[in-house]
């Protein structure tokens, strides 16, 4: 239940509150006074656009706030809707209040919030629209539309409708994914060879190469040693030549002369022993170095094809490395994908025929719901039509006929179901019954729209909203007429909380509580204020509303019996 309404800045109104009661509410006031202001404020909090120059001039923001009564009934049946389950799991738990606001500035920003905390507009509007439905001025006018009447009568259905319908949405939405994927394999399945071919050529290139970081290196250094060949050879002949020239005396002829000497010394001073070891070890050391050098400078041969074929290879690995990342790491990642998507293609076609099959099964779920949901819908057409006949007659249009017709959709089935629904009607006798949307007057549809809420209000798919908000729907009717719809929305509003925005005393009289919105000048300024009404304050407002004077006692008694016959 809707307890509390603000509203602050929003187009003629500065700052005020409302505190509804249960059952039937109304508010009333003069033409322009300001009356859809508040429905424009509600169509805010259902995350409705905003429109042009909404905040009052002068005012540095607008502000609308609901605060909902949350009883543990109502917030289970607000959880048993997915996406406002999900939205509700981000508030703090067993919360027993829901406050809906939205701030506007005047260069047409918004922000939503959900008990104080920053919410999508896309949020506010799912929990909005599952606490309370609006019916604005032209709100009538949806019974035009096919989707609509379709809601109505799966509503009239029964709840195991609601949940057959998300059986089918679910499947529906599964089909159209797979759909998506038989597409894209069947692309893939087109170019699949010519893939094929590129990476099996690209795999076998890097296979047949084989490269690896480290024989990179082992090739660099060899092509370095074969291409400096000359120079190597001549610099260890020069250090061979050093130590034992082929002629004249070199270091090791310059070591073996003074060891003879030191050695006939020893033999004499025993301390020059380890001296004169040392020194033999010199001698030693400088003959295997001299042999070690010139066996290296002879093992220096030219290797002109050897050389090439180092020098073929490490121009192999450029080749790949240009190709494929620029390093021999790069080369072998590249390797590893052309081998996962080389199983890729290889899966494709296992993985379509499995999509044909998956599809072809969901298809089948989807066609079966479809039939089943349409089965439903034709068995309660005829019981809606004549729950909502039956109302007419009491709405004085006791000769029109109404009719339920669901007929295939021309598209197919959707994630509603394979059917359009349309509302048809014949007002008056011998005019044979037609859509609504081609036939029917202002007046007639705002009836059959009372009409069909309440027949929906009776029927036990009915939505788990409990605020109607009705936007001076009765428009275009008057007498009798006029307190035939101010019964149903007494009726209606025996299980629900109702907001009527009306002009009609019929209505105004029957209501739980009653409020009056009036427009004034300050500081030349208009504002308009809302103030809830009671006793003798009603009755001036119903005189008022019957066009007579405040002084006309007829009119004041008139009034009155509105009040005792409510």
């Amino acid at each position: 239940m809707l307890e509390e309404l603000r509203v602050e800045n929003l187009l003629l109104l500065e700052r005020t509150e409302l505190r509804l009661a249960r059952g039937l509410n109304v508010l009333t006031g003069e033409t322009g006074a300001g009356k859809t202001v508040l429905a424009q404020a509600l169509e805010l909090l259902l995350g409705g656009r905003v429109r042009t120059a909404i905040v009052r001039p002068g005012a540095k923001e607008a502000y609308v706030e609901a605060v909902f009564s949350l009883p543990a009934r109502e917030r289970r049946a607000l959880r048993a809707t997915e996406a406002v389950a999900e939205i509700l799991d981000r508030l703090p738990a067993e919360t027993e209040e829901l406050v809906l606001a939205r701030r506007v500035w005047p260069d047409g920003r918004t922000r939503a919030y959900l008990c104080g905390r920053c919410a999508t507009v896309a949020e506010l509007r799912e929990v909005g629209n599952q606490l309370l439905g609006f019916y604005g001025q032209h709100e009538h006018r949806k019974l035009t539309i096919s989707r609509a009447q379709l809601e109505l009568l799966d509503a009239h259905c029964g709840p195991g409708q609601a949940a057959l319908r998300d059986r089918l949405a679910a499947a529906h939405a599964q089909t159209r994914a797979l759909e998506r994927r038989l597409c894209q394999l069947q692309e893939l399945a087109g170019a699949r060879e010519r893939e094929l071919d590129l990476l099996t050529f690209e795999l076998d290139e890097i296979e047949a190469a084989a490269p690896s970081e480290e024989e990179e290196g082992e090739l660099l250094a060899q092509r370095n040693r074969l291409r400096s060949c000359e120079r190597l050879q001549a610099a260890a002949a020069a250090g061979a030549q050093a130590i034992s020239p082929d002629a004249g005396a070199g270091a090791l002829e310059m070591l073996s002369a003074p060891l003879r000497e030191l050695q006939a010394a020893a033999e004499v001073d025993r301390s020059l022993e380890p001296l004169c070891e040392r020194l033999l070890g010199l001698v030693y050391e400088a003959q295997d170095l001299g042999g070690e050098l010139r066996a290296y400078a002879l093992a220096q041969e030219g290797d002109p094809d050897g050389l090439e074929e180092i020098e073929e290879r490490l121009e192999r690995f450029a080749r790949l490395k240009r190709k494929h990342g620029g390093s021999i790491e790069g080369v072998l990642a590249h390797a590893q994908r052309c081998r996962r998507r080389l199983g890729e293609l290889d899966r494709a076609d296992v993985s379509l025929r499995e999509t044909e099959v998956q599809h072809e099964e969901t298809r089948g779920e989807l066609v079966r719901l479809a039939a089943e949901l349409s089965a439903g819908r034709r068995a309660a057409a005829p019981e809606l039509a004549a729950a909502v006949a039956s109302r007419l007659e009491q709405l004085a249009l006791k000769e029109a006929r109404f009719a339920v017709e669901v007929s295939p959709r021309a598209e197919g089935i959707g994630e509603r179901g394979a059917d359009t629904v349309d509302f048809c009607l014949s007002a008056n006798p011998g005019v044979g019954a037609g859509p609504l949307r081609e036939i029917a007057s202002g007046g007639e549809l705002s009836r059959v729209m009372l009409a069909l809420m309440t027949a929906a209000d009776h029927s036990e798919g009915a939505s788990p909203r409990q605020l109607l908000v009705f936007d001076e729907i009765d428009s275009g009717i008057g007498g009798h007429t006029a307190r035939a719809v101010g019964q149903h929305l007494r009726a209606l509003a025996r299980r629900r909380q109702v907001l009527c925005i009306t002009h009609l005393p019929q209505i105004a009289a029957v209501a739980d509580r009653h409020f009056r919105i009036d427009k004034r000048t300050v500081d030349e300024t208009t504002v308009a204020a809302v103030a809830q009404l009671s006793g003798d304050a009603v009755v001036a407002e119903l005189v008022r509303m019957l066009g007579a004077s405040e002084k006309d006692s007829s009119a004041s008694e008139h009034a009155r019996a509105l009040l005792r016959a409510a």
